[in-house]
């Protein structure tokens, strides 16, 4: 009987629950996530105001949510490019090899050769800021890491024996590369989704934080966790509940992508 893979079932359980209010704060928030003086500023948790408020009085739990959704919408169309154009790469570079391959991984090498998030601020920091420009910047520096992922995946795939026999068959480079190479990389780029889903959220947090993301008074958690930072005497709870979202998030995502590994290591 095979056993519960517990790190899936709780990863999935709090992403679903962390989901539910990231939908909730696109449709409702209890005040305006802008709206000054909702509130006494620096008012500590309450009935009216379940995680406070913040210096200008506005509710917290509602920048909160709004937040989050703002962060987990930028984190996963970041990952959605990077993993798109970077598994295209890596499978082009994984089944063809030779010339292809040298042109395509020195482009990427070039990528990885300077922090991404620096390359990530270069581009941001030419472009300007803002919630577009962002993500146009992290999913370009997110592009090698599933390339190279996916490019060793295709690589030890490509001369396998199934492979071999549909190629014998006279199958097309691109149907072998879809429907024959790729469904059996799924459990390699599953998790490799998950770690980069977490690295965008960080990724995006720290923009924000520098005041280079989502532009005020729009609400990023990197920004309110840069408010929070002066006022951690004054209103402790503003920087526990950004900080804690944050934490939660990527714990739960990562819980996922640890049982993702776990369910690859059993099936071998």
């Amino acid at each position: 009987m095979k056993k519960r893979n517990w790190y899936l079932t709780l990863g999935f359980i709090l992403t679903g629950i962390i989901a539910s209010f990231i939908v909730m704060g696109f449709i409702w928030t209890p005040y305006d996530p802008n709206a000054i003086m909702a509130g006494p500023k620096f008012s500590p948790p309450s009935f009216e105001h379940i995680m406070g408020t913040d210096n200008f009085g506005r509710d917290i739990f509602s920048r909160v949510l709004q937040g989050a959704g703002s962060t987990a919408l930028i984190a996963l169309c970041t990952v959605l490019i990077g993993a798109l154009i970077g598994i295209a790469v890596g499978a082009l570079t994984g089944y063809f090899g030779g010339i292809v391959d040298e042109a395509l991984m020195r482009f990427n090498d070039a990528l990885t050769a300077f922090p991404s998030i620096l390359v990530a601020l270069v581009i941001v920091g030419v472009m300007g800021g803002g919630k577009y420009n962002v993500i146009l910047a992290l999913g370009i520096v997110f592009i090698p890491s599933f390339a190279r992922v996916t490019r060793t995946a295709f690589a030890s795939l490509r001369d396998v024996n199934y492979v071999k026999s549909v190629r014998l068959m006279g199958a097309k480079p691109a149907r072998i590369i879809c429907l024959h190479i790729l469904p059996n990389t799924i459990s390699v780029l599953l998790p490799a989704i998950t770690i980069g889903f977490n690295n965008a959220v960080l990724a995006e947090a720290s923009m924000s934080y520098l005041g280079i993301g989502i532009k005020p008074p729009d609400a990023s958690l990197g920004y309110m966790l840069s408010e929070a930072q002066g006022m951690l005497s004054i209103a402790p709870w503003y920087a526990i509940w950004t900080g804690g979202v944050i934490v939660i998030m990527i714990f739960a995502v990562g819980l996922i992508g640890e049982g993702l590994q776990h369910c690859g290591r059993e099936s071998m």
